[in-house]
C-alpha cells in the first residue's frame, strides 16, 4: 500500500520558479521534495502558533482575569506606540 497520495497543484508563476530554482540548486531532489518541505514548514509554524495561544495567552487571560489592574489601557498603549515612533522618526 502507498503512503503517498498523487496531488495536482497550480501555483503562481513565481512560486513556480522558486520550486524549480530549489530543484535545480540540488537543494531539492524534486518538485514534490520542495512542496512537502514547505508544507512540515506550515505544519511547525501552525503548532507553534497553536503551544503559543495554548500556554502564553490563555495564560496570560487567566492572570488579567484573576487581576484586572494589571491591564494597560489601549489609549495609554496608543501613546508609548505613538511617542516611540515620533522618536524613530525624528532620528531618521
Amino acid at each position: 500500500m502507498r503512503n503517498t497520495a498523487p496531488l495536482t497543484i497550480t501555483l503562481p508563476h513565481e512560486m513556480a520558479a522558486m520550486v524549480k530554482a530549489k530543484v535545480a540548486s540540488g537543494e531539492y531532489a524534486s518538485d514534490s521534495e520542495v512542496i512537502r518541505d514547505g508544507l512540515r514548514t506550515l505544519q511547525a509554524r501552525d503548532a507553534a502558533l497553536e503551544k503559543w495561544l495554548r500556554e502564553e495567552v490563555v495564560q496570560s487571560c487567566k492572570e488579567y482575569d484573576a487581576d484586572p489592574s494589571i491591564g494597560i489601557p489601549s489609549d495609554q498603549i496608543m501613546d508609548q506606540v505613538r511617542a516611540a515612533y515620533r522618536e524613530r522618526t525624528k532620528k531618521a
